[in-house]
């Protein structure tokens, strides 16, 4: 509120549960403590966990209404389910520490080996400030833990424990399609959990490019503008940990010194001066045409090729961003060659692009070696 009112704009702060949500064909509307809302350019959703349902229902009313919202109604609900936040970040390049999910008493065991055996991390699904993240150091703790919780009816995970980044991570605060800070959080004593609602200490740091990569990325993927992304620090580089959708600021902007609040309203400012136009919405006036992802594997016929040559200008299909690796190109130049492992975002004709794309195969399984102690049975 002070960044924004410091910057000339109106702003207020909206009870979510003071709304009320109205339908009718083509007037979707909100009410607000029973009078017709006012007129608004963006809203930055701050929604509590314990509302998440109602609140994203506003949110996505403010969405059928065009009015710019930060973090969308589908991004907050991803991100707010850890299991499903990690499923939909799972399918990109994204590292992040092995996680299973089990719910029968008998996969338990398999499911522990298939992080690498103990210690684990149990989380629940729906905690926050590290509440309801629990670190077993034995397979047999782990799965007293584990039955306990599934006979409350709570859904867990179970996590790899990072050990070289044992009692410390990273937050990284996204705005828009970069970091504007990061802080590494600290536990302190033999507390495993770094929030700083648990007493963990912070700092400022400078991310690499990989760090970097993977916060914004994240955040992309999960249809968040403003975010904050938990990541640890493995041997093999960032792990993501969650993405939170109502990131606090009073811990990293003091770590930081650094006017992040000022920063999301600039970012809202500008949107609402030059909007992005989410191209889904728009596909339906154009009958035949969408939007698709071409893979180009090795021993393809345009491997080596540049865009221009592989004929798919010819063809009206437009590339619009290439995906390299960890690399991003967005409006890729035409003269640009092709290597194997590209993939290429296309819009253009379905039924040209249909003819592309090669059936799918199945893919193989590697296998997986735990590291449970010997006289742990497994079930047979």
């Amino acid at each position: 509120m002070d960044a924004a009112k410091q910057r000339g704009h109106f702003a207020k702060v909206l009870n979510t549960l003071k709304f009320s949500i109205d339908l009718e064909a083509g007037t979707p509307d909100l009410y607000f403590q029973g009078k017709v809302i006012s007129s608004y350019d963006a809203i930055l959703p701050r929604i509590g966990a314990s509302i998440t349902y109602f609140g994203t229902a506003v949110v996505r009313q403010f969405e059928q209404m065009d009015v710019f919202t930060a973090n969308s109604s589908t991004g907050i609900g991803n991100s707010r389910d850890k299991l499903r936040c990690m499923q939909i970040l799972s399918r990109h390049q994204i590292g992040m520490p092995q996680t299973t999910f089990v719910r029968n008493k008998s996969d338990v065991l398999p499911a522990i080996q298939r992080v690498g055996g103990a210690p684990v991390i149990i989380k629940l699904l729906e905690g926050t400030q590290g509440v309801g993240v629990i670190l077993a150091d034995s397979v047999k703790v782990a799965e007293a833990i584990i039955e306990t919780l599934h006979s409350t009816r709570q859904n867990v995970l179970v996590q790899k424990f990072v050990s070289e980044s044992r009692g410390r991570d990273i937050r990284a605060f996204v705005i828009g399609d970069r970091v504007v800070a990061a802080m590494r959080r600290t536990a302190q004593g033999q507390e495993f959990r770094s929030n700083v609602h648990r007493g963990g200490t912070t700092e400022a740091i400078d991310l690499d490019d990989a760090y970097q990569d993977a916060a914004v990325r994240s955040a992309q993927i999960m249809g968040l503008r403003v975010a904050g992304v938990d990541m640890l620090e493995a041997a093999d580089g960032p792990q993501v940990m969650e993405v939170n959708s109502s990131p606090g600021l009073e811990g990293i902007e003091a770590a930081t010194r650094l006017d992040i609040a000022g920063a999301i309203i600039d970012y809202l400012a500008a949107q609402v001066d030059f909007p992005e136009v989410d191209i889904r919405q728009r596909l339906t006036v154009s009958r035949g045409y969408g939007v698709t992802e071409i893979h180009i594997p090795a021993g393809s016929e345009y491997v080596g090729k540049t865009i221009d040559e592989s004929g798919l200008p010819e063809l009206d299909i437009n590339v619009l961003t290439l995906y390299r690796g960890t690399t991003v190109i967005p409006n890729p130049r035409l003269k640009r060659h092709l290597e194997p492992g590209d993939r290429l975002l296309c819009f253009g004709k379905l039924e040209a692009m249909r003819s592309l794309i090669p059936e799918k195969t199945r893919k193989k399984r590697r296998p997986r070696v735990g590291n449970l102690p010997d006289n742990v049975p497994l079930p047979s």
